[in-house]
C-alpha cells in the first residue's frame, strides 16, 4: 500500500507569486528590511493565503545564531530535582526568554561525562549564551565560556569568576549574619550551623555571615560540613553537632531543605523544635512551608534571579545596548514558628 504524501510546504516564491512581488521584496519584509507599507500588507496577506511557515532553522544558520539560551545546572541530578529553588530560578528565565523568542535548553551536569558532552555542546554553537547556576573555583564549564567568549550570566560569583563576565546573586553573607542574630535574639547559647556547599560561594558566604554574626560565640566544633544543600545532608549534619554537642539549642541550616532534614534529626533524637533547638534555613522554598514547625528563613527571590540572568544573557547577544553590570538583589528574613 503506497504511503500518503505529505502535503509539500510553502516557499518564498510562493509568497512572491500570491503577493504579486519579487522574490527579494518578500526576503526584506520576512527579515525585517525596509518596504512600504502596501508592500509589507501584500506580504502578509499572502503569508496567510498560502500557509508560509518560516524556516526557523535556515535564517538561523545564515545569521549564526541558535535561538538559544543554555540553562547550565552544576548539581547533581537528585538535587535539581529535590531543590525548589533551581526550579524557580529555570522558569523565572524562561519567561524572559519566551517574550525574546528563544528557547531554553537545559543542561545538567553531574559528571566529568557531563562535562565534556556539554563542552562539546558550548563549542559547538548550539546556543547563543548561557545561565549557569551553582558554579564552583575552578569549574571547567567556566574556563570554556570564557575562553569561548560565550554570551553567559552567572547566578552566584564563583571565586575565580572572570570580571567580565556578569552574575546575579544575593547577598548571602549578609542575609546570614541577619537571620543568625536574629536567632541569637531569642536567647540561644550553643547554636551551631550545618554548613553546606562550602566549594562555591554561596556555602562559603552563608558560613561568613554566621561566623560574623557570632563573634567571640563562635565555636568551630559546632560547625558541620556537609556537600550538598540537601534533605539528607541535614540529617548527617544535625547528627554530628548532637554528637559533638548535646546541649545545642540552636542551628542555622544553610538551605531549608537541610534545615528540613536536621529536624528530622532532632525528633530521631527527641528534641522539641523550637522547645529544645531552635533551627532556620535559608531560601524561603517550599520546604519551609511543608515542615512541622514551618522554619523560619531568608527570603531570596528565585524567580527574579532567573529574569534577571536570562535579561543579561540577552542584551549580551542582541550587542545592542553598554556590557551589563551584575545584579545583587535583595533578601529578607521571613520568622515561622521553628525558632
Amino acid at each position: 500500500m503506497a504511503q500518503p504524501q505529505r502535503p509539500r510546504r510553502a516557499t518564498v516564491h510562493d509568497v512572491a507569486a500570491a503577493a504579486g512581488l519579487s522574490r527579494g521584496t518578500v526576503s526584506r519584509v520576512l527579515n525585517g528590511g525596509y518596504v512600504s507599507a502596501e508592500a509589507r500588507a501584500a506580504v502578509d496577506a499572502a503569508i496567510r493565503q498560502v500557509g508560509y511557515v518560516p524556516n526557523t532553522a535556515a535564517r538561523n544558520l545564515v545569521r549564526r545564531r541558535s535561538q538559544a539560551v543554555g540553562f547550565l545546572a552544576l548539581e547533581p541530578h537528585s538535587l535539581l530535582l529535590e531543590d525548589p529553588n533551581i526550579g524557580a530560578i529555570m522558569l523565572g528565565a524562561n519567561e524572559i526568554l519566551s517574550v525574546a523568542d528563544h528557547q531554553m535548553v537545559s543542561l545538567v551536569v553531574d559528571s566529568e561525562r557531563d562535562t565534556e558532552r556539554v563542552g562539546r555542546y558550548l563549542r559547538g554553537g548550539f546556543v547563543d549564551g548561557a545561565i549557569i547556576v551553582s558554579a564552583r573555583a575552578h569549574d571547567p564549564i567556566t574556563r570554556l565560556v570564557t575562553d569561548l567568549r560565550l554570551p553567559a550570566t552567572f547566578v552566584g560569583h564563583p571565586p575565580d569568576l572572570h570580571h567580565s563576565i556578569p552574575f546575579v546573586g544575593i547577598d548571602n553573607v549578609e542575609a546570614a549574619r541577619t537571620i543568625t542574630q536574629r536567632l541569637m535574639a531569642t536567647g540561644r547559647r550553643r547554636i551551631g550551623v550545618i554548613a553546606a556547599a562550602l566549594d562555591r560561594d554561596s556555602g562559603a558566604d552563608r558560613l561568613k555571615g554566621f561566623r560574623e554574626a557570632l563573634g567571640a560565640r563562635f565555636d568551630t566544633d559546632l560547625v558541620a560540613e556537609v556537600p550538598l544543600y540537601d534533605y539528607a545532608c541535614g540529617v548527617k549534619g544535625m547528627r554530628v553537632l548532637l554528637d559533638r554537642d548535646p546541649a545545642v539549642d540552636g542551628v542555622f541550616a544553610a538551605s531549608d531543605a537541610v534545615a528540613a532534614g536536621a529536624l528530622e534529626a532532632l525528633r530521631e533524637a527527641g528534641r522539641s523544635v523550637p522547645g529544645d533547638v531552635g533551627i532556620v534555613g535559608f531560601d524561603d522554598s517550599a520546604w519551609a512551608l511543608r515542615t512541622q514547625p514551618q522554619l523560619s528563613t531568608v527570603h531570596q527571590p528565585a524567580r527574579e534571579i532567573g529574569q534577571n540572568a536570562a535579561e543579561l544573557v540577552l542584551r549580551q547577544v542582541q550587542g545592542t545596548e553598554p556590557a551589563p553590570r551584575s545584579v545583587l538583589l535583595g533578601t529578607r528574613v521571613v520568622w515561622r514558628d521553628s525558632a
